[in-house]
């Protein structure tokens, strides 16, 4: 096996566990390689910032990173990163969106992120979110308009639906994600996750953030309708996917205890086979 294909084989390695999975897969080969080439980063900067390294370190190996983007785009691309250069050429992909990424996989770092204000927590769904959107839409083949509002409007409605779902297990690496405001709406007082997870008002709480979540699905919705079915194929099957993800938690409800929510492999081939062949 020659070096590039044992590298494409690692990136579909490395995503075949990822809820974007499918609707990578139905992209031609050259854009599939970039993104699953953009997942692999995504993956490795976050394993940094969730592993239980201390602190020190990660920011280290996350400024590591920096620096290899760097050299990436200086011409003089580190082994981990050589084969990205024809993906960076090819479909422009900017390296503040690299580093954007990097800046929001530090947030979780530089301290346990919990109860932020509404603000704090937006910027930090662009950073983790709308960043890799920014980068995605370009190998998709958007408009720059309308790439940059999908990746704006997708991105936080990914990211504030894997909030909704992860609120135990973020819970678990003391951080809560559920903002200020959300909470004092509730009348939460603590910042405390497992507290604030086992609050009967924890329902409350989060209807703000899945109202949001809402909206900012019909904005990429709408963007998406507007736009060739070839080219926005893959983020469609993605929203599709974890747009069902939120429903079933909105007909689970938020009160403990939570059975963990899942979308069947039934459901996942019902949204492909509906959307792939568009």
């Amino acid at each position: 096996m020659s070096a590039e294909a044992a590298a494409h084989a690692n990136y579909r390695s490395t995503a075949l566990g990822s809820s974007f999975y499918l609707g990578m897969r139905t992209l031609p080969p050259v854009q599939r390689k970039a993104i699953f080439q953009i997942y692999s980063f995504c993956r490795q900067v976050d394993d940094i910032a969730d592993s239980d390294e201390p602190r020190e370190r990660r920011l280290a190996a996350l400024q590591q990173w920096r620096d290899h983007i760097d050299a990436l785009y200086q011409g003089v691309p580190p082994p981990r990163l050589k084969d990205y250069v024809a993906s960076v050429t090819t479909f422009g992909l900017k390296r503040e969106n690299f580093l954007t990424i990097i800046d929001g996989m530090e947030m979780d770092v530089l301290q346990d992120i919990r109860a932020p204000k509404m603000a704090t927590l937006d910027l930090y769904c662009d950073r983790v979110a709308s960043a890799v959107g920014r980068m995605s839409v370009r190998v998709f083949g958007l408009s720059e308009e309308d790439g940059i509002a999908l990746a704006h409007h997708l991105g936080r409605a990914l990211q504030l639906t894997n909030i909704l779902r992860d609120i135990d297990e973020d819970a678990g690496l003391g951080r809560l994600y559920i903002p200020r405001e959300s909470l004092d709406h509730a009348g939460i007082t603590s910042s405390d996750p497992h507290k604030v997870i086992a609050d009967k008002a924890l329902a409350k709480a989060c209807a703000p953030l899945a109202q949001r979540a809402t909206m900012h699905f019909a904005e990429s919705d709408e963007i998406m309708n507007r736009n060739p079915r070839r080219v926005v194929r893959a983020p469609i099957i993605m929203s599709k996917y974890y747009r069902a993800i939120l429903d079933r938690l909105l007909l689970r409800g938020f009160s403990a205890p939570r059975e963990p929510v899942r979308v069947t492999n039934l459901t996942k081939l019902a949204i492909l086979f509906r959307y792939a062949f568009m």
